[in-house]
């Protein structure tokens, strides 16, 4: 039975196991390894599940994963390549 970790990277429990048995047992190495956080939620639906799970495998869960966007915010007027002296207020 496939048990979803990660909605948002399609991560497994059985590619969390995996990624504990090579040697990636705190939770940044386990993010990094498997993508787990890394979606669009960036964490906030499976980070608690993915702790759990390494936890209870005997790893490092007591630091918090280091969060990074999938992108940064822009103005439209930027892509557009309008100056910001021409827009209206």
């Amino acid at each position: 039975m496939k048990v979803i970790v990660c909605r948002c990277e399609d991560v497994t429990l059985e590619e969390l196991d995996h990624a504990f048995e090579r040697g990636h047992r705190d939770i940044e190495s386990l993010k990094r390894y498997t993508g787990f956080g890394t979606g669009y939620c960036q964490g906030k639906s499976c980070l608690v599940r993915c702790a759990r799970r390494l936890h209870e495998l005997g790893g490092d869960a007591g630091q918090g994963i280091t969060p990074r966007p999938p992108y940064h915010p822009i103005a439209l007027a930027d892509l557009a390549g309008l100056d910001p002296d021409d827009l209206p207020s």
